[in-house]
């Protein structure tokens, strides 16, 4: 994707950090004028992503969030979330709802959630070198201002 506006961003992958990655791209997704529901669906899939490299990712320890967002300048905006951790052995398996491995006090949603509320979701991954995921959401109706 040719970006006509991006930002990066990374961070350590402490839990109180979920809220400051979606208040981050939630900040740089309003400058394309969103709707309120568009928003809320951005800010929901971004806490999932972030979320899924703290509690999978890292498990018992700290490492680094990396976020990207990009506009095209045609209404898309593509947000990918990496991290350097553990990495998936399955993919297809990890993003059937209900599948975990984090035991029984995770409910195993985190994919569907953000495919629901996303246009499209791709997550890469490899064992020992950490996961990718990839989300777009199509904001076509709207035009970036100033720009």
């Amino acid at each position: 994707m040719k970006a006509k506006n991006e930002m990066r961003i990374s961070f350590p992958s402490n839990s109180n950090n979920e809220a400051f990655g979606r208040a981050v791209v939630a900040a740089f997704a309003a400058q394309l004028d969103p709707t309120i529901d568009e928003l809320s669906d951005i800010k929901t899939a971004v806490s999932e992503a972030v979320t899924n490299c703290i509690v999978h990712a890292y498990r018992d320890t700290i490492g680094m969030i990396y976020i990207t967002a990009k506009y095209d300048g045609h209404g898309t905006l593509q947000i990918k979330i990496r991290d350097k951790g553990c990495g998936i052995a399955d993919v297809e398996q990890a993003m059937q709802p209900l599948f975990t491995t984090a035991g029984e006090e995770r409910a195993g949603l985190g994919f569907a959630v953000m495919e629901s509320f996303m246009d499209k979701l791709r997550v890469t991954s490899k064992l020992g070198s950490g996961t990718t995921v990839t989300m777009q959401k199509n904001l076509a109706r709207r035009v970036m201002k100033n720009g």
